[in-house]
């Protein structure tokens, strides 16, 4: 078996990360985490994936200023690097263009602590508590131009609680998390899910 080459990008510690890591070890998982890539140099997450054996990169956004384009060319450039076929968005606090995203369109997964189309942007689990949900929880999507609003690979649900808390709520969500990003990404790998119209091959230069 072929395993498809995934990197993982990151800003911070990289719990999605982790369950990621840890799914891709086994032997019959169809994809390979290949990279763990960070805008930020002090993501603890970095330490966390050299400390499995999996190569890391740090593109700095803060020596690109407001040129966004240049940063994320920059991504491209270490992405190919590593041959990535797939992305795994984990915690990646930036907003990417629809430069980047039309160039790897059906092919950037990201991970949403919500239940889309409930709840895009942020801070969901307060929003939910506030909205009286009885349903709650987290979905894998492919990621469009429009934030939060690409098509659904995965979701999974957790009943909210009268006693919930916007932080018991989002721990319980986060376990959700762990659980279905390493499915949604198996999916994908297989080919069982695919983005309407996305190329089979990485874009060229």
């Amino acid at each position: 078996m072929t395993k498809k080459r995934v990197a993982v990008l990151i800003s911070g510690r990289g719990s999605n990360m982790v369950a990621l890591i840890e799914a891709a070890q086994g032997k019959d998982y169809p994809a390979e985490i290949a990279l763990v890539l960070s805008n930020r140099p002090d993501a603890a997450g970095l330490a966390r994936a050299r400390d499995a054996g999996i190569a890391t990169a740090v593109v700095d956004h803060y020596r690109f200023g407001d040129d966004r384009e240049a940063f994320e060319r920059a991504l491209d450039d270490e992405l190919r690097k590593y041959r990535i076929e797939l992305i795994c968005l984990a915690g990646f606090m930036r907003l990417l263009t629809s430069w980047f995203i039309r160039r790897w369109r059906g092919r950037i997964l990201n991970i949403h602590p919500a239940l889309l189309p409930q709840f895009k942007g942020l801070h969901t689990h307060r929003r939910a508590l506030d909205a009286g949900v009885k349903q709650h929880g987290a979905t894998v999507h492919f990621v469009v131009e429009e934030t939060d609003a690409g098509p659904i690979v995965l979701q999974q649900s957790v009943p909210v609680l009268e006693s919930d808390t916007e932080e018991t709520l989002a721990a319980r969500v986060l376990e959700i998390e762990h659980r279905i990003y390493p499915e949604a990404l198996r999916l994908v790998a297989e080919g069982r899910a695919k983005f309407a119209g996305a190329r089979d091959e990485a874009p060229a230069r």
